[in-house]
């Protein structure tokens, strides 16, 4: 998994995986899903980030914090 902010743009992109991109589907207004051929999610676009997350986070991002890469433990289980 991969996270990308832009400042100047205040765009904060999440990239699961490296499939190829088929298509997207805005969701709501400023938040885009990018989905690959079999309908998968390979990415989050969200706009105006800084304005949509709690506070904490946008301090995170104006010092740049964020994680470049992260990787998934794939041996966690998956919550009920």
């Amino acid at each position: 998994m991969r996270f990308h902010y832009d400042k100047t743009q205040d765009v904060l992109y999440i990239k699961f995986n490296e499939n190829p991109y088929y298509e997207s589907q805005e969701l709501q207004e400023g938040i885009i899903f990018d989905y690959d051929k079999n309908k998968k999610i390979i990415g989050i676009e969200i706009f105006d980030v800084s304005q949509k997350f709690p506070i904490e986070f946008k301090k995170s991002i104006l010092k740049q914090k964020l994680p470049l890469f992260l990787t998934i433990n794939p041996g966690l289980k998956k919550r009920k």
